[in-house]
Parts: C-alpha cells; sequence; structure tokens
C-alpha cells in the first residue's frame, strides 16, 4: 500500500482505525479510544496477529517501510507477576 497523502485519511475496513498522513511521512494513527498513535502501535496490538493471507491484503498497515521500527510501549507490557502465596494451605 502506498504512503497517505498528507492532509488525508484512510480507514482500514478491516480494523476501522483511520490513518492519517502527515508532511514527513510519520502518519497518525486514529484508533476508537485514545490518543493517536504511530503505525508501528497499531502493528505492534493489531495488525501483526492478522492469519489469513485474504485479512493481510485488507490491513494498510503491512508495508514495514511505512510503520517503522517497535519502539518501547508500543505492543501491550507483560502483566507483573502475582505472587498468591500457598493458596487453600
Amino acid at each position: 500500500m502506498a504512503a497517505i497523502p498528507p492532509g488525508s485519511r484512510q480507514r482500514c475496513e478491516l480494523c476501522q482505525v483511520e490513518i492519517q498522513g502527515l508532511v514527513g511521512g510519520l502518519d497518525q494513527v486514529h484508533f476508537s479510544q485514545g490518543q493517536p498513535s504511530t503505525r508501528s502501535k497499531l502493528w505492534a496490538r493489531v495488525c501483526q496477529y492478522l492469519r489469513t493471507d485474504d485479512q493481510k491484503r485488507q490491513c494498510i498497515n503491512q508495508d514495514p517501510s511505512l510503520r517503522g521500527e517497535l519502539k518501547p510501549g508500543d505492543a501491550y507490557a507483560e502483566p507483573p507477576s502475582v505472587d498468591l502465596g500457598s493458596l487453600g494451605a
């Protein structure tokens, strides 16, 4: 998929996020909730989990050159471990 022209938006038919093209090529992703973010965050949380070739063809965030490198905080953090002690003993 080609870059999104600055000032325009494209909606992914699969996950319904909108990606807004910005000057300089750093697109902004608008999730249904929360603050706008990056293509790398969208990839880490959604796009990488697509299973079928058909899903991947529909996704507008499959081009690695457009999404860039993953950054800290892009993926969901592992939950902290919880010591439950000896339950029921």
